[in-house]
C-alpha cells in the first residue's frame, strides 16, 4: 500500500491543481482567464498553483498581446502530460487495492 501512496504526486493531487491538470489534458492551451472563471479563483490563487506546476515543469506559462491586451496562456509540457498520466496510473491502482480488499478482507 506504502509504495501506491508513494506513487501519487503531491504537486497534483492538490484539489485546484488537479483540476487545471485536467482541464489541460481535456483541452490544451487555455488562458489564465478562462481557468480563472472555470475554477472560481482569485488572479493571485490562480497564479500561485501555476507557479507551483510551472515550477514541477508540467505547465508553460505563455503571456502574449492580442489587439494590445495582454493574454496569458497555459499548456501542459510533455513532462506534465506523462506526470499526469502516472497520477491517473496511481489512483486507479489504489481503487483497485480497496477493490481487492473488500472482495477478499479475510486474506489481508
Amino acid at each position: 500500500m506504502d509504495d501506491v501512496l508513494n506513487q501519487i504526486d503531491d504537486t497534483i493531487h492538490v484539489k485546484v491543481r488537479l483540476a487545471i491538470m485536467s482541464i489541460l489534458t481535456a483541452e490544451g492551451s487555455v488562458t489564465f482567464t478562462r481557468l480563472k472563471d472555470r475554477l472560481r479563483l482569485t488572479d493571485g490563487n490562480l497564479a500561485a498553483h501555476l507557479r507551483a506546476l510551472e515550477t514541477a515543469r508540467y505547465v508553460a506559462v505563455h503571456k502574449s498581446f492580442v489587439a494590445r491586451r495582454p493574454r496569458t496562456t497555459v499548456e501542459l509540457t510533455e513532462r506534465g502530460r506523462a506526470a499526469f498520466r502516472d497520477y491517473v496510473t496511481a489512483l486507479e491502482n489504489l481503487i483497485r487495492m480497496g477493490r481487492e480488499r473488500d472482495q477478499h478482507p479475510d486474506t489481508h
